[in-house]
């Protein structure tokens, strides 16, 4: 249901845009986001957008990374630049249809009711 493209091969300091698609019955997402897994790490939080237009980013990307959001047409975009080597992940977009009561909780990946593929991110030195 979601479709996530534009992952891909940079030298360091490159750019790329991921966008991620909702497709199938019009979804209304409480918030959209993108987590990332690198090799033997754990899915991390990269950074997430709610309703509002509010957003929020892990520090190791703020102010590399924007994200944004077109409710309209239920996709969500991570724009990436200067990017390092250690940005190398498969990137995955998530959305969550619930309220979360406390923002801590939006780190965590079960919070979310819908996953993407993952695209890969490769950052060559």
């Amino acid at each position: 249901q979601l479709q996530a493209s534009g992952g891909g091969l940079v030298k360091a300091g490159g750019s790329l845009r991921l966008s991620c698609t909702a497709s199938g019955s019009p979804f209304r997402f409480d918030a959209m986001a993108w987590f990332r897994q690198a090799p033997e790490k754990e899915r991390e939080l990269v950074a997430h957008i709610d309703s509002g237009g509010i957003t929020t980013y892990a520090d190791s990307v703020q102010g590399r990374f924007t994200i944004s959001r077109d409710s309209a047409k239920n996709t969500v975009y991570l724009r990436m630049n200067s990017l390092k080597p250690e940005d190398t992940a498969v990137y995955f977009c998530a959305a969550r249809s619930r309220y979360l009561p406390s923002a801590p909780l939006r780190y965590l990946p079960s919070m979310y009711n819908y996953w993407g593929q993952g695209t890969q991110v490769t950052v060559s030195s």
